[in-house]
């Protein structure tokens, strides 16, 4: 079991230290807060009178530190939303959902059967009263926060074991704190069920090791790892404050839900599952307790739209499968649910104010479907689409239509990505040029730099930063060097971010205005695929990996075959070199291979997690090569690590 340690006084500076607060809000982004102001339902406060429903107890300290005593957690870093300002720097209806997320400890949702603890990580944990233990729905992203919110719980309700732990999809913050809650051994003897989606082990490794390095650096920028917390950068992450920087762990389940409806009696509580693959997640779902008229929501219905393409890069997901899947949960169980809740934000009360809500966002995702096809059907580009789709008035009314996480500008692109690709039909967008190729062009035909510098600084004093934001971007592109025109992009992407409700979009701004200012950091702290999710990585999932890291540049003219065998678990391939490609196939031996590697697969993860490398389990005598041992020297010299903090704007690297 993972420990924890508490802590009241630690830093608040959790993720960055920086300089404290950025530039003030323009007159002409006060004056766009203020139409917000005006322009939406504030009057309605359900919202506040739901959050705080059922409160039991906070813990006693606002922060939470490793074995180590680094600071992963850090809730008081948000205490300035607490004192009741408005901020011109926020967007109002952000700052509203950034005040709800200030959510923190444990609450009841229904009375001595179901329980939350919210505010120790990006997501809540759910506790479930069963027969002989806890039933655990989502554990959070690390192993410290996790056993944070279960001693929380047990203090304040009665030490009680964990029996069974219910992943309710793919994404890390829902299972990557499950050794803080449960011993694997547990897991792997029965003792405790840890229940998945169909298809959720293929898909949390699709996720987090492919594209991992280049996701975890988009994810600063969107949920703003790279700034500090205060009312000039990150104030919110939408579906919750941020994301904990502990320990990520895996352990696989040992239940699978396969059908799209599964009924199953966990501990005495029965359930039903409702499998929704390609909704919020490629492996997701529901549940609903129809013995205490409870339906779990997972992330398909949260305080907020979500997004249909994420900021940080996922495959893009299916705004009307996501729709069809709440429209069948609202007519299976929400027209009988007395509390809907979910693994972000704070549940629902009341049979009526429940359907309210599933329409909202079942017709939400729906709309951005339909009306952004209609509007591509007459011509309208994935260049033009986020300037003309519109959401509807009364979605917009609905605060729980808005847009805090995904926004009407990525989630409209994405939708014709989906259906139509990237292509605009212009063959002059077909194969463009790079920017930093186009740029120095626009800069001569604009004039030169001080010509931009003159004009872009005058849009900015006029409020025009989009229009600003064109030309200023080309320059520094064009020259990155160029300090003062970093600076007045900085200075753009400022204003834009304190002007979007999306949480998202603000986090990318602020971050890539920070950047340009003091050029990025060295490191952002979560890195994607930690050794659970190696170790649960197939063997020829991570021959894909490796691929992926082969310079193809390096590797044109390198050709061999290699047999690999791997006794304890049986198993066999072929990984061939050709074509400056490395290829893998299962189950397959060849008689002309260059070599034969034999390495158990237990002495292989020590490989796959870069602790060891092929030559010393071979010298250690726990690996046998027979042939041309050389391919594996050959193999080595066209591998290229990856730099967890590549450049996303030009000029920042230090």
């Amino acid at each position: 079991m993972s420990k924890f340690i508490v802590c009241n006084v630690c830093s608040l500076m959790l993720f960055v230290a920086t300089s404290a607060y950025g530039n003030p809000a323009s007159e002409h982004t006060i004056e766009l807060q203020n139409v917000s102001r005006q322009s939406l339902p504030f009057e309605d406060e359900r919202d506040f009178e739901e959050h705080k429903r059922g409160f039991i107890a906070e813990p006693p300290y606002r922060s939470i530190v490793d074995e180590s005593g680094k600071v992963v957690w850090d809730m008081g870093r948000y205490d300035f939303l607490l004192t009741g300002e408005n901020f011109d720097s926020i967007h109002p209806s952000l700052q509203r959902q950034a005040t709800l997320n200030m959510n923190y400890g444990l609450y009841e949702v229904v009375p001595g059967m179901i329980y939350q603890v919210r505010g120790f990580d990006l997501s809540n944990m759910t506790l479930i009263k069963g027969g002989t233990g806890w039933i655990i729905f989502d554990v959070l992203l690390t192993s410290e926060t996790a056993a944070a919110a279960l001693e929380l719980a047990n203090s304040e309700l009665g030490k009680r074991p964990v029996v069974a732990v219910i992943y309710s999809h793919s994404h890390a913050d829902h299972f990557g704190g499950i050794r803080g809650v449960v011993d694997e051994d547990e897991v792997r003897s029965g003792k405790v069920k840890v229940i998945a989606p169909r298809d959720f082990m293929q898909h949390v490794v699709a996720e987090n090791v492919y594209a991992g390095n280049a996701m975890t650096r988009r994810a600063s920028y969107q949920y703003g790892m790279v700034i500090p917390s205060n009312p000039f950068a990150q104030v919110d992450s939408a579906i919750g404050k941020a994301t904990a920087r502990g320990t990520i762990g895996l352990i696989a389940p040992n239940m699978g839900i396969e059908d799209d409806f599964e009924e199953h009696t966990i501990d005495g509580v029965r359930m039903v599952f409702q499998n929704t693959p390609g909704t919020e997640a490629p492996a997701e779902m529901n549940t609903w307790v129809p013995d205490m008229k409870a339906f779990w929501a997972a992330e398909n219905i949260t305080a907020t739209i979500h997004n249909i393409y994420t900021l940080r890069g996922a495959l893009v997901r299916d705004a009307l499968a996501w729709s069809k899947a709440i429209n069948q949960s609202l007519y299976l169980f929400g027209t009988q649910a007395d509390v809907m809740l979910a693994s972000h934000s704070w549940p629902r009360w009341g049979n009526e104010r429940i359907q309210e809500v599933m329409r909202a966002q079942r017709d939400a995702y729906a709309n951005l479907n339909n009306q952004v096809l209609h509007l591509a059907n007459q011509g309208v580009t994935i260049n033009e689409i986020h300037n003309e789709y519109k959401v509807p008035e009364s979605l917009r009314q609905q605060w729980s239509a808005r847009q805090y996480h995904g926004s009407e500008f990525h989630n409209s692109r994405a939708v014709i990505n989906r259906y139509l690709g990237y292509w605009d039909g212009n063959p002059a967008t077909l194969a463009p040029l790079s920017p930093s190729d186009s740029a120095p062009l626009y800069v001569e035909m604009m004039g030169g730099a001080s010509s931009i510098l003159d004009k872009g600084g005058k849009l900015y004093d006029d409020g025009k930063y989009q229009l600003a934001m064109e030309i200023v971007n080309k320059l520094v592109y064009a020259e990155p060097g160029n300090a003062a025109a970093r600076s007045l992009l900085a200075d753009i992407f400022e204003q834009l971010g304190y002007q979007y409700e999306s949480a998202s979009m603000r986090n990318s701004f602020l971050s890539a205005a920070q950047e340009l200012r003091s050029g990025k950091l060295d490191a952002v702290g979560v890195h994607a695929g930690g050794p659970d999710t190696v170790r649960a990585v197939t063997t020829s999932q991570w021959w894909d990996a490796i691929a992926i890291r082969v310079d193809s540049k390096k590797a044109d003219g390198i050709n061999f075959k290699l047999n690999l065998i791997t006794p304890d678990n049986d198993e066999q391939l072929v990984v061939e070199m050709n074509n400056g490609t490395l290829t893998n196939i299962v189950g397959v031996q060849v008689p002309d291979a260059d070599a034969t590697l034999t390495i158990n697969r237990s002495d292989l993860i020590p490989v796959m997690m870069q602790q060891k490398t092929f030559a010393d389990q071979i010298h250690a005598g726990k690996a046998r090569i027979d042939g041309k041992a050389e391919v594996l020297a050959q193999l080595q010299s066209t591998l290229v690590n990856f730099d967890p903090m590549f450049e996303i704007m030009p000029g920042t690297s230090r």
